[in-house]
């Protein structure tokens, strides 16, 4: 997601994350404009899906790169931009891997009205699932969680986070609207570092789409 500012712009990714609702009135014809962009962006990521080939590095890699060639600082488990991430992605997995593990609050019905109080209530669900999620023991769902942070000078802050056993990765970075193509090239250089496999590139994963992604922004 792309957010724009008068003051700067953000490119947000995170490796996952728990589904958001918006609720945005009444839907409309999308503009000639957007649909516009909108063809020359499939068009763009057609011809970048016919150049990626396999070249897989393992997330341990990845890791090493990142300290290597960026001098990334793991971020403390105790802060606050961890945990955020941290729980975030156990709930996103446990609803992807195990779901059983919170029972009939795994899939929860969205609210067909924009009524207040359906709304209300939808939201409340939400909030008790993810609540769930964190009281989930290690025991039943183990997880090995990493957030590594790139400060790159007169640019912005980069932000990566690994997790190693159920193999996740996915980066956002920040900055000024100056930094932000210096920004994207590193995002872009280590997303191409840690690559698909011929697996990946078969079955359309979800590593391979992430990929293609990064390449068509």
């Amino acid at each position: 997601m792309r957010r724009k500012s008068a003051r700067g712009v953000s490119i947000i990714g995170g490796a996952d994350g728990p589904t958001s609702v918006f609720i945005a009135g009444k839907s409309k014809k999308i503009p000639l404009k957007e649909r516009i962009k909108r063809f020359f962006y499939r068009r763009k990521r057609r011809k970048i899906e016919k150049t990626i080939t396999a070249n897989p590095h393992t997330l341990e890699e990845v890791i090493r790169y990142l300290q290597d060639t960026y001098d990334a600082v793991e971020v403390s488990k105790d802060s606050h931009a961890y945990l955020e991430e941290y729980e975030s992605l156990k709930e996103s997995l446990i609803l992807r891997h195990k779901p059983e593990l919170l029972g009939d609050m795994a899939e929860l019905k969205a609210p067909t009205e924009t009524e207040f109080q359906s709304l209300k209530e939808f939201w409340k669900q939400m909030e008790l699932r993810s609540r769930k999620a964190q009281s989930v023991p290690a025991e039943l769902f183990p997880m090995d969680f990493h957030l590594y942070r790139i400060k790159v000078p007169d640019a912005g802050e980069m932000r990566f986070s690994i997790e190693t056993i159920w193999k996740v990765f996915g980066g956002s970075y920040s900055g000024s609207k100056k930094g932000m193509k210096e920004l994207h090239r590193i995002s872009k250089d280590i997303y191409l570092y840690y690559g698909v496999t011929e697996e990946d590139i078969r079955e359309k994963s979800h590593r391979y789409s992430a990929l293609v992604t990064e390449l068509s922004i």
